[in-house]
């Protein structure tokens, strides 16, 4: 029998850092397998983990449904096959959406007795809920609404009202979810995995209740393949011929001028994180001083440059020195650390402007 952990979290959310908390404290003794779905070119974090003694198998997609119904089965019937792991962790693209990814393990599980969801939770960073909420809504609250457990990172950062003004945002999109809102430094990783496990497993009930119902809502077009083939939303931008005359009333807040005039949306679903979201990046061996990096990243918050939700990236420092950087909206951290093959960076948003972006970077 193999237990499922989801941890599902925005882009920078810190689920990567969860997971190393559970590795280290809560899932002793076990045999784990760690599958992870990056959005993007670049994969930064690939190797993270492998300290650990835990396998990882990257899916690269740029679209985390498609690679969850198109290969996700067959990769976790193989991990299964080769390592009959314990527990299977995934942790899936930071702007896929959990509905997609639980409803696929519900659908492996349906095939596979000896697979069951244990959990499924969400990392929300307590200091961007209500940014994100506004920009990134159709997402993010995917994420939160979809969560049997979730799990507030950065807390410690915060006043305790404005945790408070967050946990009332998420609120507002889950009712039933545990919100564990205490410091993780403070806490064991047993104590976040009973949390974990306690309330998923109440709230697999309603959680099938409430995907039947979306399930019911399809559209009825006999010319969507979508339906027919993936019992969920998403659709491809081949498989249409016809603008849906409902497009653009979505609730979605963002424009997308660079490609909206060759994706279709779904009536009730809405998008796809490849609609939404685009990625740039690039290998390089350029030399970035730290002061020259701290303005290059400072920079993207202006606006100039798209709607950046996520940046990371290990390159020369000059000196000898590597610089390992992360920036999430408003928030940037650059520190040293060890040497990697070659420079590497990468950048997530809508709108991305990616000649300005080359430009900056000087790369």
């Amino acid at each position: 029998m193999a237990k499922i952990d989801i941890i599902s979290g925005f882009l920078g959310a810190g689920k990567t850092t969860l997971i190393k908390k559970l590795l280290e404290e809560a899932y002793q003794g076990e045999k784990i397998v760690l599958i992870e779905n990056e959005f993007g070119e670049i994969s930064i974090d690939g190797g993270f983990l492998q300290g650990t003694g835990v396998q990882i198998s990257e899916m690269s997609s740029g679209c985390i449904c498609c690679s969850l119904v198109g290969d996700f089965g067959e990769a976790l019937k193989d991990v299964r096959a080769k390592y009959a792991p314990d527990r299977i962790v995934i942790e899936p693209s930071g702007v896929g959406k959990l509905s997609d990814v639980i409803r696929a393990v519900e659908d492996v599980a349906r095939e596979d007795a000896g697979i069951v969801l244990n959990s499924f939770i969400t990392v929300a960073d307590a200091s961007k809920c209500k940014v994100y909420m506004k920009n990134f809504g159709e997402f993010f609250n995917n994420q939160v609404e979809h969560a049997g457990c979730i799990i507030l990172s950065r807390t410690g950062k915060l006043s305790e009202e404005k945790v408070s003004a967050a946990v009332a945002l998420l609120r507002e999109h889950n009712a039933s979810a545990t919100i564990i809102t205490t410091p993780w430094e403070q806490l064991d990783g047993k104590q976040i995995l009973a949390s974990m496990e306690r309330t998923s497993a109440e709230f697999i009930h309603e959680l099938a209740e409430l995907m039947e119902h979306e399930e019911d809502e399809e559209c009825d077009d006999p010319e969507c393949e979508c339906h027919h083939h993936h019992e969920h939303e998403h659709e491809h931008e081949h498989e249409h011929e016809h603008e849906h005359e409902h497009e653009h009333e979505h609730e979605h807040e963002h424009e997308h001028h660079h490609d909206h005039d060759h994706h279709h949306h779904h009536h009730h679903h809405g998008h796809d994180a490849d609609e939404v979201f685009t990625s740039w990046g690039v290998e390089t061996p350029k030399s970035f001083p730290a002061a020259e990096l701290e303005r290059i990243l400072t920079a993207l918050d202006s606006g100039e440059y798209g709607k950046i939700v996520r940046s990371k990236g290990i390159v020369n420092g000059g000196d000898g020195t590597w610089l390992h950087f992360d920036y999430v909206p408003e928030e940037h951290e650059v520190r040293t650390g060890p040497a990697d093959v070659t420079g590497r960076l990468c950048v997530i948003g809508g709108e991305l402007k990616e000649d300005k972006l080359k430009e900056l970077f000087g790369v």
